[in-house]
């Protein structure tokens, strides 16, 4: 076999190992616009949610890298599972995309030492990582790329939710999201359980983000196809503590899952028999 052809062929295994570590994932439209209450009761049926997440679930992963996915020990934790858990749900319509969790967490940690607007991820913070309209090249937070990140603070101070964005020959752009652009709520303690508990409830609106991210950007239809990544920081008291990473390995938006735009879903059926 020639070197070339050589070549070839690995390359070709190596995109073939990499597509099959990137999820499908469907994301469903809303008929009705929720209410931002923090009470996801009205949508969280009819959304994509793939069940609860914990360490011991993420490490059966295939994206699963053990640097980047972790939890902290500072000495007096509860076991993984009662560390953090979460479901999250994600969906969306004409206008807005619908971003919801429902989390226990043994510590709520909104604190950063050496706070900068910017260091979401040395706070308590669930991001989805967004690539609309999603193309096979791996840029970091390119044109297009968008990080949605919601700090898990009552306060809701101005950095509490934050956009990370590309724009045309631009990376890395960091701003508070337009206040006219998002709606969010925090529902602290929700079970009675833990006062780490929360729920998370969102909307951002498309046409005031995505659309400066990317000019190629349009409204959206079912069969559109986007990136998708969830980015669930827990530092529990630390300089920079646990993360989960869910349907990708980072900022490279090539290994973000691929989100498919569905059509309305429905809730689960339950029958007598």
């Amino acid at each position: 076999m020639s070197k070339t052809l050589s070549a070839f062929c690995l390359t070709l295994a190596c995109s073939a190992a990499l597509s099959a570590q990137i999820p499908v994932l469907h994301l469903p439209l809303l008929r009705s616009a929720p209410a931002i209450d923090g009470d996801l009761s009205e949508w969280k049926e009819l959304a994509f949610s793939d069940g609860g997440w914990d360490i011991y679930r993420l490490r059966q992963m295939p994206w699963f890298d053990p640097s980047r996915n972790r939890l902290t020990d500072h000495g007096d934790e509860p076991s993984p599972e009662d560390d953090l858990q979460a479901r999250y749900y994600t969906a969306w319509d004409a206008k807005y995309l619908y971003l919801g969790a429902e989390v226990r967490d043994n510590v709520n940690d909104a604190d950063d030492p050496e706070h900068q607007d910017k260091r979401w991820y040395f706070k308590d913070c669930i991001c989805w990582f967004i690539e609309a309209p999603r193309d096979l090249a791996p840029e970091f937070f390119g044109q297009g790329d968008n990080a949605f990140c919601f700090v898990i603070d009552t306060r809701k101070p101005e950095y509490g939710a934050w956009w990370r964005h590309g724009a045309p020959d631009t990376t890395y752009i960091e701003e508070p999201l337009p206040k006219s652009a998002v709606d969010y709520q925090l529902h602290m303690n929700p079970w009675g359980r833990s006062p780490g508990d929360f729920i998370l409830e969102a909307r951002v609106d498309l046409q005031a983000t995505f659309a400066k991210s990317d000019p190629r950007w349009a409204p959206p239809q079912v069969g559109d196809t986007w990136g998708l990544e969830i980015v669930h920081t827990d530092p529990d008291g630390g300089p920079y503590g646990g993360h989960f990473i869910v349907y990708g390995t980072g900022d490279d938006d090539s290994t973000w899952g691929e989100a498919i735009l569905t059509g309305p879903t429905q809730p689960v059926e339950r029958r007598d028999q």
